[in-house]
């Protein structure tokens, strides 16, 4: 396989709003829906549409929506044997606002995630060590993602972190990182630099590279995506589209730029087209339903 996504898989109950509640406040919306999401399965998904020859890891519970959520998995081309099943914990499941803006917010009851441990990738890891690149998230524990990067970087892998739920990440990881994806939130949690312009996110994504990252890749949602690497830093725009529901716009971005880079693209082409992928999917409701094909992209 030339990518690797390692990461969760959620059932995503959406619920469309006029504004999302705050503390104590009961909202009334429209229709709820039941999409499958979770951060890895998005990022696994939008590769494997954008023409990515993927292995998606993951660990589902073993019920209704487990099994579900591994039928489908099977219809996207991700091969069976990296859907791992848990014997004790249930399939993970998200629970999502959607405002009429397009703004979400979103929490998640890790589930079958919080068990994808070191012993479950362990068996994968001489295919790991072959693949061009790897691609993860933090909806899985941490220590393995640290188990996985300590274990094929220095092998030539390619390892891109997309840091997201946001926390606060070792140095001796960062150092070892060919590439790091942090929205504005997540920069200014690893960096202590507050990110609401261009020159902030220079300054965020130069801290980043002092840390060990070789590219840091700070995404700005509407406002596009901002590179910096030893090169310098360059910011690339994103397609001007009415936003229905952000929901996995940041995966689609990550899955697409995944895919084009094991496609040899330089990182400025595959940003391009990452970014215009992540703008059809703000297009549509849901996590994977908003995911394009790659004759979308094109």
């Amino acid at each position: 396989m030339d990518l690797v996504v390692i990461g969760s898989s959620n059932m995503d109950v959406v619920i469309k709003l006029p504004k999302i509640p705050v503390a104590g406040e009961t909202v009334l919306g429209g229709k709820s829906e039941m999409i499958f999401g979770g951060k890895g399965a998005n990022q696994a998904v939008a590769a494997a549409r954008a023409g990515g020859n993927v292995l998606f890891i993951t660990k589902l519970g073993q019920d209704a929506f487990g099994k579900e959520m591994k039928e489908h998995f099977l219809q996207e081309s991700l091969p069976a044997n990296g859907i791992l099943s848990d014997e004790k914990e249930v399939t993970g499941i998200a629970q999502i606002f959607v405002e009429e803006s397009g703004e979400n917010c979103i929490a998640v009851a890790p589930g079958a995630n919080g068990n994808l441990g070191i012993k479950d990738v362990e068996p994968f890891i001489e295919e790991i060590a072959t693949a061009k690149i790897v691609l993860m998230q933090l909806e899985i524990p941490l220590s393995t993602v640290e188990y996985v990067v300590n274990k094929v970087a220095h092998k030539g892998v390619k390892v891109i972190l997309n840091p997201a739920p946001a926390q606060k990440l070792p140095e001796e990881l960062l150092s070892k990182l060919w590439m790091i994806t942090p929205n504005e939130t997540e920069a200014e949690l690893l960096t202590g630099i507050k990110v609401g312009d261009q020159d902030s996110a220079v300054s965020a994504g130069e801290s980043l590279l002092a840390m060990g990252v070789e590219n840091a890749l700070i995404t700005l949602g509407e406002n596009g995506s901002l590179l910096v690497n030893k090169s310098g830093s360059e910011h690339f725009s994103t397609p001007k589209v009415k936003a229905i529901d952000s929901t996995a716009a940041g995966d689609v971005f990550n899955g697409t730029l995944a895919t084009f880079l094991t496609k040899d693209y330089p990182i400025t082409e595959a940003i391009v087209i990452a970014s215009k992928a992540a703008s059809i999917s703000v297009g549509r409701m849901g996590a994977q339903t908003s995911i394009p094909y790659l004759n979308e992209i094109i």
